[in-house]
């Protein structure tokens, strides 16, 4: 089986892309990749507390390797620590990079172009599958996650802290995905198949946050801007 670095954001996709690579018969599980922000230490977009990403890691019986990222890191930050953090790996053995990612093309297309700079091969044991069949798998397996942050765009604050079960799914609005696959919200896993205990947390406050887009508009050339709610998990 070949030695596989899990691309880990804390979140469901993650959580289920590692149950696929371990029941798999082809690859080896050997440490949690996740990107945190360095001077907040939580979880990039996530938002959530490193505590717990320690926690969940300890769970799972799997090395953690976190890349820690500057505030408003650019590409080429991003890129060069994934880079070092990747090649670290590879010696040690690694020769394959799997991800949650379900179907944006272009995501991996960039994930592919960035590996092959590095001679590793990628994996997606997702991809191209249902979002809402994959959801429902999820929840039906045992997972358990909590929405930690939602986009502005397409849901509101009320859906920050919410546990992801069949009625979320109900309550979901038309047009937003079930799993979230385009941005519209990320999640934080606290039980699962693949832990030997759940992740003991209380739910804190939600708060909004903004921050640039990429892009302009076009007709008054102001600078777009992303807003978001996120509910933060406090370790028990």
């Amino acid at each position: 089986m070949e030695k596989t670095i899990i691309n880990w954001s804390g979140g469901k996709d993650s959580a289920l892309c590692l149950k696929y690579i371990i029941d798999s018969e082809e690859y080896d599980p050997i440490c949690l990749l996740t990107t945190i922000s360095k001077p907040y230490q939580r979880i990039s977009m996530h938002g959530v507390r490193t505590e717990l990403l320690e926690a969940q890691a300890e769970s799972i019986g799997l090395p953690l390797v976190k890349v820690e990222m500057p505030e408003n890191p650019s590409m080429g930050d991003y890129e060069n620590l994934m880079v070092h953090n990747l090649s670290v790996l590879k010696k040690e053995g690694a020769t394959v990079s799997a991800f949650g990612d379900i179907f944006l093309e272009d995501v991996r297309q960039y994930r592919e172009q960035n590996l092959k700079k590095i001679s590793l091969k990628p994996a997606f044991p997702l991809w191209g599958k249902s979002t809402s069949r994959l959801v429902r798998e999820f929840i039906d397996m045992g997972f358990r996650t909590i929405v930690t942050c939602v986009d502005e765009k397409y849901l509101d604050k009320s859906f920050a802290g919410r546990v992801i079960d069949h009625d979320f799914l109900k309550d979901l609005p038309a047009g937003v995905d079930p799993c979230g696959e385009n941005g519209e919200f990320h999640t934080f896993v606290f039980d699962a198949p693949v832990f030997k205990n759940p992740v003991e947390l209380k739910k804190g406050e939600v708060v909004y946050r903004q921050y640039p887009a990429v892009g302009e508009d076009v007709d008054n050339k102001e600078r777009l801007s992303a807003g978001f709610w996120f509910c933060d998990l406090v370790p028990c």
